[in-house]
C-alpha cells in the first residue's frame, strides 16, 4: 500500500531537492497557496543556489502558485506534470511566468 504524504511534508522537502546548478544565482520568493484538506499557505525562497521554506504568506512574492493540496502533492511527487496541471486549470500561476516555467526543472527528486 502506498504511503500518503502531505503538502506540508512535501514542501518541507523541497530545499533538499533543489538543483543548485540550475538555480544558479536566482534570488526569488515564491508563495504557495493550497486549498482543501491539508491546504494552507507556504513560502519558498531560492537564493544563492539554496532554498528554504516556511509557513505563511509573504509580501510581494515573485511568483504565486495556487492549487488544491492533493493536486500539488501529485505535482511534487511526479504523478502529475506541472504543465498539464496548469493547462487543465489545476495549477494557477500569478506573477513571473518565466520563473513558473523554470520552476519544475529546479528540483530533482529521486525516482
Amino acid at each position: 500500500m502506498e504511503q500518503q504524504t502531505t503538502a506540508d511534508a512535501e514542501i518541507a522537502l523541497m530545499p533538499k531537492y533543489l538543483d543548485s546548478e540550475k538555480a544558479g544565482n536566482l534570488d526569488k520568493l515564491i508563495q504557495i497557496d493550497l486549498s482543501g484538506d491539508g491546504g494552507g499557505t507556504w513560502w519558498l525562497k531560492i537564493k544563492d543556489g539554496k532554498a528554504e521554506t516556511g509557513r505563511g504568506a509573504v509580501e510581494k512574492p515573485d511568483l504565486t502558485l495556487s492549487a488544491a493540496a492533493a493536486d500539488y502533492v501529485q505535482i511534487l511527487t511526479g504523478k502529475l506534470d506541472g504543465a498539464v496541471a496548469f493547462m487543465s486549470g489545476k495549477l494557477r500561476v500569478k506573477g513571473d511566468i518565466t520563473l513558473a516555467v523554470k520552476f519544475g526543472t529546479l528540483f530533482k527528486r529521486p525516482a
